[in-house]
């Protein structure tokens, strides 16, 4: 993995479009200073580097029907089926996220369920015949808050990066 240095007009145009995507150039130009070509310019070369993959409309879960959001910790039985466990993984729509862990768990996943019936379902029925050893589900009530990267912070030192 290659770490690129970031400039603080970098980090400054980062933190404002990870705000909010559909920010105009020409705002953040202002905001920053510089004109929107020199924007334009800094967001390409972002996106070309690898930094921004990009953009997209955040659905509200609850206000489709997805009123239950679980995070299950997963312990596979034979960790050589990692790949095809993710492979199945991969088409149960309900899970939004996928990480390989380290600690008690061998992957972890996040996972939106219209109910928690809904949610027993697909453990139960999708996750089980996966061949787990044993899971351990956790149900938030609420996210408290979210955000992007702590590299926005303007106040972290760039040698740091």
């Amino acid at each position: 993995m290659g770490h690129h240095s970031l400039d603080s007009l970098d980090k400054k145009i980062l933190r404002m479009i990870a705000e909010d995507a559909r920010v105009p150039f020409l705002e953040v130009a202002r905001t920053c200073n510089v004109s929107g070509a020199a924007i334009h310019q800094r967001i390409q070369k972002l996106t070309d580097i690898g930094v921004l993959k990009g953009s997209q409309f955040i659905i509200d879960a609850e206000k489709i029907g997805y009123d239950t959001c679980a995070y299950i910790g997963i312990n596979l039985r034979t960790p050589e089926s990692f790949d095809d466990v993710v492979n199945e993984l991969r088409q149960i729509p309900e899970i939004v996220e996928c990480h390989y862990t380290t600690g008690d768990y061998d992957m972890f996943i996040k996972i939106y369920a219209k109910n928690n019936h809904h949610l027993l379902n697909i453990i139960h029925d999708r996750l089980q015949p996966l061949g787990l050893a044993r899971s351990e589900s956790i149900i938030s009530f609420t996210t408290a808050f979210k955000r992007q990267l702590p590299i926005l912070d303007m106040s972290c030192d760039e040698d740091e990066f």
